[in-house]
């Protein structure tokens, strides 16, 4: 029954692989290097099936002939393929209007972190761009297709795109982000790879941007207006919030359940900036101390290598703690890189062939919208202790472990440990000041804002705008940053809630383990049973840590 487990568990990332080629582009895994993802009702519908099967096959394993680690491994591959089946099956592809994080704003950033370590991965790369054109090409279908069921992205989102297409589309070739994006290695005729690059863009990526151009001004008529963004108000819209909430938080929790926890996260939040704020600014009263936060140019960034280099040092400074937090640390390096595209702040883990360390990038397309009190939290989040540590240790896991194991990302356990990382480096003594704490209380904020703001947008009918007024009114963030982050979260549903319901659970988990333990409790041990098992729905982390820690 194991060698079937094993099986199983390598056809389940054999199949996700698969449907995400650049995913396995990006791991150092150049099989399908001149592929790209589809995004057709029938690729869907066939991974969707595919995917349940799987999931029937492995609940018919039997459970009592496997060892505790292989029934870690089957208890994930269950919930890791029913849920992503379940997501897949909603009509959310065909809402592709999205002026955050659409093709049109990521084609050029992904394909930059693509490894191109030879010629033999380079002369595949014009493949992968015709691979780009046919997915846009699909993604207008599946836009029309939505349309004539009722299913339409809000219009902001839809006129935004089209304005970032309009402007992509009228960009002179020779300057087209895409073919820069594209790396070459050494021995490849760089002019000559360049100009077949930009032929590609010519007769398939820009045809394709413009197809999906197209469809989107077809949707405008019957796009829903700011005051009906969220899915609530579609035909199957709640079922459909449930299936990305399962997923993302990888719990059975409720839109109201996950409401009210933000609702509290909020309050409570407000004691801990009403008892700092004397410090950092001269007074309790929190709408002056969010309003000193938002505008006082002392607490602002003015120049990027400023944010690039700070950045650094943060994580220099956690790097140099490890020791007596951590019993394992990654071997792979975490870089800092400075970006203009994408969200404020993000990382990509490492290549599993060591071509690519870790790197966490800041967004450095203005500069002043960083308060200084939010780069260390920041830094911490995404680089060490969190993201870099948690995916270049599970990347780093031995060859016992199942490859899917290594690589998958369950967002509740992720952002989860980002989010619990920020508080943990404050139990490290690693901020360098109160202003520095100030921007923990602000990135916590943000989080539960996001528990209670996606929760509203999608389940309970609010409109955009009382989103926007909710965030600005519950925490530091300016209108500017606010408007923003709510269309992010009503472009991709709710993927903003994991973070919050990761770090709560995590925390529960590990407060549960301190008072089992008592005396014989010690946090390294605890580190190590959440990170070296790679990424887990938080009810099997839950169980891990249990029997870890008795």
């Amino acid at each position: 029954m194991s060698d079937d487990l094993t099986l199983l568990a390598d056809e389940f990332w054999e199949a996700t692989l698969r449907f995400q080629p650049t995913y396995r582009h990006m791991l150092g895994d150049y099989r399908d290097v001149g592929s790209w993802e589809h995004a057709s009702r029938e690729a869907e519908a066939s991974h969707v099936a595919e995917l349940r099967d799987l999931a029937a096959r492995v609940e018919a394993v039997d459970e009592g002939a496997l060892t505790d680690d292989q029934r870690l491994t089957r208890d994930v591959l269950i919930a890791s393929a029913t849920t992503t089946a379940d997501l897949t099956a909603t009509p959310l592809t065909g809402l592709a209007a999205n002026p955050v994080s659409g093709p049109q704003r990521q084609l050029a950033l992904v394909l930059g972190l693509l490894s191109v370590p030879d010629e033999s991965v380079a002369a595949q790369m014009p493949a992968k761009l015709d691979g780009v054109g046919e997915y846009l090409h699909e993604l207008a279908v599946r836009t029309r297709e939505a349309t004539a069921v009722g299913w339409v992205s809000p219009e902001f989102a839809v006129t935004e795109t089209l304005d970032q297409l309009d402007r992509l589309l009228t960009t002179p070739l020779e300057d087209d982000s895409v073919v820069a994006a594209v790396k070459l290695p050494d021995g490849v005729d760089a002019e000559e790879a360049r100009s077949e690059l930009r032929a590609v863009v010519e007769r398939s990526v820009r045809p394709g941007f413009e197809a999906f151009r197209d469809a989107l001004r077809e949707t405008l008529p019957d796009a829903r207006p700011e005051e009906r963004c969220g899915l609530s108000w579609l035909d199957g819209g709640d079922e459909a919030y449930a299936a990305s909430l399962r997923y993302f938080t990888t719990t059975d929790k409720s839109a109201r359940e996950i409401h009210e926890i933000g609702l509290a996260q909020v309050a409570k939040l407000a004691d801990e900036y009403r008892a700092l704020g004397p410090e950092v600014v001269g007074t309790d009263d929190l709408a002056e101390i969010f309003e000193a936060m938002r505008t006082d140019p002392k607490l602002h960034f003015e120049h990027a290598d400023e944010l690039i280099e700070q950045s650094k040092v943060a994580l220099a400074r956690a790097e140099a703690a490890m020791a007596d937090w951590f019993e394992v640390v990654p071997k792979a390096p975490c870089a800092v890189e400075g970006t203009t595209v994408g969200a404020k702040a993000f990382y990509f883990a490492p290549a599993t062939d060591g071509s690519r360390g870790g790197t966490f990038f800041v967004n450095t397309e203005d500069a002043s919208s960083w308060g200084r009190f939010e780069l260390e939290a920041m830094a911490f989040h995404e680089g060490v202790p969190g993201h870099h540590l948690q995916l270049a240790i599970a990347s780093e896991l031995p060859d016992s472990v199942p490859e899917f194991r290594k690589h998958l990302h369950n967002s509740a356990y992720a952002e989860g440990w980002g989010l619990y990382s920020e508080r943990l480096s404050d139990e490290m003594d690693l901020y360098s000041g109160a202003i520095d704490r100030m921007g923990m209380f602000s990135a916590d904020s943000m989080r539960a804002c996001r528990l209670v703001v996606d929760t509203g947008l999608h389940a309970l009918g609010w409109s955009r705008q009382q989103a926007i007024d909710y965030m600005v009114a519950n925490s530091p963030l300016t209108e500017g940053v606010c408007r923003p982050e709510v269309d992010r979260y009503i472009c991709r549903p709710g993927q903003a809630t994991s973070y919050m319901v990761g770090r709560l659970e995590i925390e529960r988990i590990r407060r549960e383990a301190e008072q089992r333990q008592g005396d014989r409790f010690d946090v390294r041990r605890f580190h190590s049973a959440v990170l070296d098992s790679g990424s887990l729905p938080l009810g099997v982390l839950d169980r891990v840590v249990s029997t870890r820690l008795p």
